[in-house]
């Protein structure tokens, strides 16, 4: 008895069972693991917005949050640069409040300290500074400079600095 025939081999380029190798080992189409897609990272520039809007309304703090919402907002673009993050407009937006933060918070303490100065010199503050620097470390001549300035600002502003009983 004879064997039958052997199948014939298959055309060069085509593989039995008609499936092509797949990568994995396993069926193509959805059955392949896909990657998944990866969140955009946009808390930095998130965070340097919302930052800087809080330094608009700290007029005196303003210096430290705009700073801290400037190098945020940087960081923050970075990552938009590296395509890791897709809110460079909001990023953006932070750097721009940021700054404008730092120069009107320097802004109001050079206005402050000018006008400020000026006033303590119109209610005598140069006559108290005298009068502790004659005093030296006598107590009593110390607290009597500070009764005599504290009674000048209650006169020059019809206030009462300290409380009656």
């Amino acid at each position: 008895m004879s064997e039958p025939p052997l199948p014939p081999p298959p055309p060069p380029g085509t593989y039995p069972g008609g499936y092509p190798p797949q990568p994995y080992g396993g069926y193509p189409g959805p059955y392949s693991p896909q990657p998944y897609p990866v969140a955009p990272k946009n808390g930095l520039g998130t965070a340097s917005l919302v930052v800087a809007i809080i330094s608009m309304f700290t007029l005196y703090g303003g210096v430290i949050l705009g700073v801290v919402a400037v190098v945020l907002g940087f960081l923050g673009r970075g990552r938009v640069k590296r395509g890791e993050a897709n809110n460079g407009g909001v990023a953006l937006a932070g750097i721009v409040l940021g700054a404008l933060s730092i120069v009107v918070a320097i802004a109001a303490i050079i206005i402050t300290a000018i006008f400020g100065w000026q006033l303590f010199q119109d209610v005598g503050g140069n006559d108290y500074i005298d009068c502790l620097n004659r005093a030296g470390s006598d107590q009593a001549a110390v607290e009597q400079c500070a009764n005599e300035f504290t009674q000048r600002v209650e006169n020059e502003f019809s206030i009462t600095v300290t409380p009656t009983p």
